[in-house]
């Protein structure tokens, strides 16, 4: 079993990253293999609604540029996900939200009933705002939210902050922990017969006609 880490923030080896491999430490503790995915601090392209990732004959996002066809390839495979972003004005930076917005649109079947955890990193504030963005995109697409014992975040404005912030890091390792034990007990229930529910078809409703 594998879990992907996505660190969304333009530093490789920043805070969000300090955080995120404190859960990765936890998962290979548990036996669960793991992947630091960095979107890098190259421009990406956001989504444009055209609508060419769901067409029968695509292969993923029609803008293949950067590195968001890499993303989703590796998301395909994976087995469980942990999104990490830092805050820019109370949000998740931009590149992260434009990964997030054409990973979800052209992968986001591959990673239907699968779980998944969101993670901010921030010098102050801002933090559950970014949560409660990152979460959405769990909670439209039939993923399983791991929690923790408290809201997932981390404060410091360097990777040595965020070392001594004690209760952020225990945070971590719970939700390093949960996501192990998760992905066990689906792992568990495929070996004797329990299968995700069968997918419906999406209504869509507008509200003006």
């Amino acid at each position: 079993m594998k879990v992907l880490l996505v660190n969304g923030s333009p530093n490789e080896k920043g805070c969000t990253y300090t955080a995120l491999s404190e859960i990765a430490k936890t998962l290979e503790e548990q036996g669960i293999e793991t992947e630091i995915f960095h979107i890098g601090n190259k421009p990406v392209r956001g989504c444009i609604g055209c609508g060419g990732c769901k067409r029968e004959e695509s292969k993923g996002c029609v803008f293949d540029d950067d590195i968001v066809n890499q993303l989703a390839q590796k998301a395909k495979e994976a087995d469980g996900y942990i999104f990490g972003s830092p805050v820019y004005y109370a949000s998740p930076n931009g590149a992260m939200l434009a990964v997030m917005d054409r990973l979800f649109y052209s992968a986001g079947k591959y990673m239907q009933y699968k779980p998944a955890a969101c993670i901010a990193s921030a010098r102050r504030a801002g933090t559950t705002a970014t949560y409660d963005v990152l979460n959405k995109y769990i909670g439209i697409n039939n993923m399983l939210m791991v929690p923790a014992n408290y809201w997932n975040m981390v404060h410091g404005t360097k990777p040595e902050d965020v070392k001594k912030d004690l209760e952020g890091l225990q945070v971590m390792r719970i939700l390093g922990k949960n996501m192990a034990w998760m992905l066990k007990v689906i792992e568990a229930g495929k070996a004797n017969g329990v299968e995700h529910p069968e997918s419906e078809e999406k209504i869509r409703t507008n509200f003006i006609r």
